[in-house]
């Protein structure tokens, strides 16, 4: 009997440190094991540091391109649509910081506090606070608040200009926001939401930071890269980050390159539209030979190194 006891209190003191380390925020050990497939730098976090020059480049990326890029690699629930945009004539890049949020529940939220509390987050103001504290250059808060938008708007000016102090960036949010004319004036900041109001956060609280969460028809994993412009937001595994850029532009050039010969009648639409000949793919490949390395979006080894690795 006594050995029954102590195991049975071995099991429930074990369990309880197990949930206590689960805490609001995922450790980054466990935002390793999200991303395994990632082999590059990390933020003390643990998300993948996908490069700002990277970023930058997927600004010019079609959401069709990409789209279809993640498709083919098996990735069929990356995308969501129908957003109210602050700026629609901006395109937004970014590295994910991933928030929950759920309806208000007494006994959750306080498992929640104490779990921030041991986190040493401040516990007096409102948790919707906590993800914009750790965010650094290059991040965008992404937030799933399960669609609600009269009294689930999750910032307004105040904690968009915190937000855009931090990361230099804006926000996804599958829910509401507020003061979007105070967001206006934020400049720089961007965001996509689903709707604006001018009630306040209620009846609603932060589950978790840095944990899976969906966005409309999206998986999203913290770390992951998202695009987002006016035809909607793509959320992109960090480790085809790299690939899908240099794929994407590639079909850029081939698309320049097709204008260009329809323009000068040399093929026909249906010889463009359809499977390229061999000779058509030659004459390609001369054509990216002339083409000024100043006007390439990849490096000319970027180039060189893909074409080499198509004929393999």
């Amino acid at each position: 009997m006594k050995k029954i006891k102590i195991t049975v209190f071995l099991m429930c003191f074990f369990g309880f440190c197990h949930l206590r380390a689960q805490g609001v925020t995922a450790s980054p050990e466990r935002i390793k094991e999200l991303t395994s497939n990632w082999n590059g730098e990390r933020f003390e976090d643990g998300r993948p540091k996908v490069s700002d020059a990277l970023l930058e480049r997927m600004k010019n990326i079609q959401i069709e391109e990409a789209w279809g890029f993640l498709r083919g690699k098996g990735y069929n629930n990356q995308y969501e649509g129908d957003w109210e945009i602050i700026h629609p004539e901006s395109a937004m890049t970014g590295r994910v910081v991933t928030a929950q949020y759920m309806p208000l529940r007494p006994d959750y939220q306080k498992v929640v506090k104490l779990n921030g509390a041991a986190e040493r987050r401040d516990t007096i103001g409102g948790s919707n606070s906590w993800p914009i504290q750790q965010l650094v250059p290059g991040d965008i808060y992404v937030a799933d608040g399960y669609g609600r938008i009269v009294d689930g708007t999750l910032i307004g000016s105040n904690l968009g200009n915190a937000i855009y102090a931090n990361s230099g960036n804006g926000v996804i949010f599958n829910g509401g926001v507020r003061d979007v004319a105070g967001l206006l004036n934020v400049q720089g900041f961007n965001g996509w939401h689903k709707g604006a109001d001018p009630s306040y956060l209620q009846e609603e609280m932060l589950t978790s930071i840095n944990m899976p969460i969906r966005i409309g028809r999206a998986t999203v994993l913290p770390g992951d890269v998202v695009l987002a412009n006016q035809h909607g937001t793509v959320f992109i595994p960090s480790h085809l980050a790299s690939e899908l850029v240099l794929s994407s532009e590639i079909v850029g050039l081939r698309d320049l390159f097709g204008f260009q010969r329809l323009r000068e009648k040399k093929y026909t639409a249906g010889q463009i539209d359809t499977k390229w000949t061999q000779e058509i793919n030659t004459d390609f490949e001369n054509w990216l030979k002339a083409y000024p390395d100043t006007k390439l979006p990849m490096t000319r080894k970027e180039l060189t190194d893909y074409m080499s690795s198509r004929k393999q």
